[in-house]
């Protein structure tokens, strides 16, 4: 696969890492766009090639109670308003088979989450779209195991798919990125660094999600420095009153001095 397979993706021959931002599930239409906005004019500045990220919908919640989003179609008519609005691609994840069809009909890139992954119904049926397939790692796989994610997508008729870390568990509450992974999986397709869900501390007892948003930039900068050819990071312009995941999301003020120093690390990284 290249960034090229991806419609509307901008700045491709600037041999930048590209980028998969914004907030973990939509929760509107003015929220969606003002993210959407800023995360564009700042890679449009750094000449980042860009993804908008929104979920049209959250079924992998710890309670029953917890949000799920605002309506499906309602949220991937969002998800399809901030693609004409800014001409940027979006991805947003699915969870059951009837997913790939509908997402697919509004966006450009199809997520298959990490819990997931080993679904192969689920991702034969993302393949078959013929939209591009994000796939993230289990946090209980190998690195070495996600060739055959890829090869399902590849025997489904698409080579159209990359893979995404988002860390390994580490006891009950605690994510590790092993850093080995990178260049394994790199073997059998792109590979995209999740820093945000890397930095998850999952099964808290009250049900919701922790997080480390504080070592972002530490995690974001040894990707880099390992060569993925990607970055995920989830951002919010209020994390604290985010519906989903605020506990490990960037917040937006902090985005663009983050990727200045980012890409000036790449740069260093592609001259050696």
């Amino acid at each position: 696969m290249t960034l090229q397979d991806i419609p509307k993706i901008k700045h491709t021959k600037s041999n930048n890492f590209f980028l998969l931002c914004g907030p973990c599930a939509i929760e509107g239409e003015d929220m969606a766009l003002r993210i959407a906005e800023k995360v564009v004019s700042i890679t449009n500045k750094l000449e980042i090639p860009y993804i908008f990220k929104g979920s049209f919908k959250k079924a992998n919640r710890s309670r029953i109670d917890s949000f799920t989003g605002i309506g499906d179609e309602k949220a991937l008519k969002i998800l399809k308003k901030v693609s004409d609005t800014f001409d940027i691609p979006t991805v947003t994840d699915i969870h059951e088979i009837s997913d790939a069809h509908l997402a697919a009909q509004y966006v450009d890139v199809l997520q298959i989450p990490a819990f997931l992954v080993r679904q192969t119904d689920l991702v034969v049926a993302a393949a078959k779209t013929g939209k591009v397939v994000n796939l993230k790692k289990g946090q209980f796989m190998s690195p070495e195991a996600m060739k055959h994610a890829v090869q399902k997508v590849k025997d489904a008729g698409s080579n159209k798919a990359w893979i995404t870390d988002r860390g390994t568990m580490f006891g009950y509450q605690d994510m590790i990125v092993d850093f080995r992974g990178i260049p394994t999986m790199r073997q059998y397709a792109p590979t995209v660094l999740d820093v945000t869900h890397s930095l998850q501390q999952p099964n808290q007892s009250a049900g919701v999600t922790g997080g480390r948003p504080d070592m972002i930039e530490t995690i974001a900068r040894a990707g880099i420095v390992n060569h993925v050819d990607g970055l995920f990071i989830e951002t919010h312009f209020d994390p604290a009153n985010a519906k989903s995941d605020g506990a490990n999301m960037l917040h937006l003020d902090n985005l663009e001095q983050l990727l200045s120093n980012l890409v000036a690390i790449r740069k260093t990284i592609n001259s050696l």
